[in-house]
């Protein structure tokens, strides 16, 4: 049956509903496509900015500067005498560890380590390892950490990161996430050279944040409470 047969009016009129209903479909409009918003352009970071990212890099470019910088921001981390070593960004964790020494300030009344020294060099030994991940691109904020004593440390302490939850493969994605990463805390053996006894473990959360999104928010911020300004400007300005 040719087309003039279906178009013609003498034509069965089932087929001449199947052609309408055809015809139909053809004549609808194509649905517009949405435009999404266009995303606000990132600026530039200030000079306070680009300072604060300098002494970030240098505050993990060795020890010596890393105890010039916790005499000022980290004066329970200075007086404890923390070494940290795998500076260079990017380290894994196997091949990172920090050294609390066996120290009169880090020590109890009986002559052991102290549960506090312990406990609180876990968070540094754990976002200076971070740090060294994820560089000055990143704030880091610890957000839950659970630390299990297994017997006294009668030396000096050696931390280690033992797992580490992809840390490079999500500072490759972007974006803010959590981490989370277990320490091992083992007593340094100075004198034999056996195995070093398993002393405590640690498990921190840590919450990063990119520093381009921390200044997105905190202009956004700005942005609305100079706007709520303004308004209550105008209302007082239309009261008076």
């Amino acid at each position: 049956m040719s087309a003039a047969d279906l178009n013609s009016p003498s034509g069965d009129p089932l087929q001449r509903g199947v052609v309408a209903a055809h015809a139909s479909i053809k004549a609808e409009p194509s649905t517009p496509k949405v435009a999404h918003a266009a995303r606000r352009p990132i600026r530039p970071p200030t000079r306070l900015e680009r300072i604060e990212a300098w002494l970030t890099r240098l505050s993990i470019r060795n020890n010596f500067w890393h105890k010039v910088f916790s005499l000022v921001w980290l004066p329970y981390a200075f007086r404890s005498g923390i070494r940290l070593h795998g500076f260079t960004r990017g380290l894994s964790a196997e091949r990172f560890a920090a050294i609390l020494p066996f120290r009169r300030f880090n020590r109890n009344f009986y002559d052991a380590m102290a549960g506090a020294a312990l406990l609180g060099n876990s968070e540094v030994a754990a976002g200076m390892y971070l740090f060294s991940v994820c560089g000055d691109d990143y704030t880091v904020v610890c957000k839950e950490m659970k630390y299990r004593f297994l017997r006294p440390c009668l030396g000096p302490a050696i931390y280690r990161v033992v797992k580490s939850q992809d840390v490079e493969d999500k500072v490759a994605a972007g974006g803010e996430f959590n981490v989370a990463l277990e320490l091992e805390v083992s007593q340094q053996q100075l004198m034999k050279k056996g195995e070093e006894p398993l002393v405590g473990r640690c498990d921190i959360t840590f919450h990063c944040t990119p520093k381009t999104m921390v200044r997105e928010r905190s202009d956004r911020r700005r942005a609305r409470h100079e706007k709520r300004a303004a308004s209550a400007r105008a209302i007082e300005g239309e009261s008076s």
